[in-house]
């Protein structure tokens, strides 16, 4: 996980499960919210365990889970409802869409 908003948002929004591997920055809270509160994907290792070394059989063992497995699926219809309502926000009449086009009307008017 890169822990850049955008890739986040955009695995969400295509309802692909996110592989959580924070290193610095805001990683650890990006880590968090994916796999602690949205429940969309695997801690491949947590903050705490930045020391420690990852081996190959830990991320062969995240990325089965990812993969095939029912968590799989679970984490897969989260995303998927998640984009759903991200889609509809944007779209025209969708709350993100009327808070952009509002503030936009107001800085040029």
């Amino acid at each position: 996980m890169a822990g850049i908003h955008a890739s986040r948002l955009e695995s969400i929004t295509m309802g692909v499960p996110i592989a959580a591997w924070p290193m610095h920055s805001d990683q650890p809270k990006n880590a968090f919210l994916v796999t602690d509160i949205l429940k969309v994907g695997l801690p491949i290792k947590t903050w705490e365990q930045r020391d420690e070394m990852v081996t190959s059989s830990t991320i062969a063992k995240a990325v089965q889970k990812l993969i095939a497995s029912t968590e799989r699926e679970e984490m897969r219809k989260i995303a998927e409802e998640l984009g759903a309502s991200t889609r509809q926000a944007v779209e025209e009449g969708g709350v993100s869409r009327m808070e952009l086009d509002s503030f936009i009307a107001h800085i040029t008017s």
